[in-house]
């Protein structure tokens, strides 16, 4: 996949092209779905589908769904989906765009314990734990 470029680099780049068609055209943005996606990430990372879906805390059935296409996670299983694929912020924010639901936001307390445990490289399972012991709800207990 490369390096992931930065929104500010992505705009000036943008603003400097001639037609927005040259710059959807030079940049491939939009050219991909969630389960392209997901199924690259497990390539890159050499992660095995079954693997990610226990990790993440999916309900099995619903998880290989996911990856095929055939179902669209809500938001918290997108986010538990990125925790078993061990994402980086930026991967799980592409995911999340992906998934067609709003991306992490810092000024959200509990979006901020999510990221502080993604940056730190928390299991889905520690995540649940620091939610719970700051208040917040957990992403097990889902809204999916």
């Amino acid at each position: 996949m490369g390096e992931e470029r930065l929104t500010d680099e992505l705009l000036e780049q943008l603003l400097a092209s001639a037609t927005p068609e040259a710059y959807l055209a030079e940049t491939g943005i939009g050219d991909r779905s969630l389960p392209e996606y997901l199924g690259q990430l497990l390539a890159e990372k050499r992660l095995v589908r079954s693997e990610v879906i226990r990790a993440a805390g999916v309900n099995p059935t619903f998880g290989y769904q996911i990856f095929q296409g055939t179902r669209h996670p809500g938001r918290d299983t997108a986010i538990m989906l990125a925790f078993g694929l061990r994402c980086s912020l930026i991967e799980t924010q592409r995911l999340l765009r992906l998934a067609g639901v709003s991306e992490l936001w810092c000024k959200v307390p509990r979006d901020a314990i999510i990221i502080f445990a993604l940056q730190h490289g928390y299991s889905r399972v520690e995540t649940d734990d620091e939610l719970y012991r700051l208040g917040e709800k957990t992403l097990l207990a889902g809204e999916d």
